[in-house]
């Protein structure tokens, strides 16, 4: 079964392109290195919850919108490699890279399907 990477992140709303354009670039090296899928969602409903919600995971101020991510891999195994991999890419280099958003608000995990019906 496949495994997932997701991520949530918080964006200047202003860097909107900046951002697709970089997710464009590093999305290209996830696939390249085994990925079947990367997704980025730019934050379109997204309300404020009672106890938690989105926008306070990642610290998401006024002038910001919320960013829902995933990369899809054929199996954790795949995902263990590539990962590997892009962690080496010097096309991925962050000190080298502008990131469009603040990185150390991003919150991230892998994750293993239970349930994936048909589309």
């Amino acid at each position: 079964m496949s495994y997932i990477d997701g991520f949530v992140i918080a964006v200047p709303t202003a860097n909107k392109q900046q951002f697709i354009d970089h997710a464009a670039t590093f999305d290209a090296v996830f696939v390249e290195h085994g990925a079947t899928r990367v997704v980025e969602c730019w934050g379109d409903d997204v309300p404020d919850g009672k106890l938690t919600d989105f926008r306070r995971a990642v610290q998401a101020v006024d002038g910001e919108t919320v960013v829902f991510s995933w990369i899809e891999w054929p199996d954790k195994a795949t995902r263990d490699a590539g990962m590997a991999k892009v962690m080496q890419d010097p096309r991925l280099d962050m000190q080298a890279s502008a990131m469009p958003f603040d990185g150390k608000r991003m919150i991230f995990g892998g994750f293993a399907p239970v349930v994936s019906l048909p589309a």
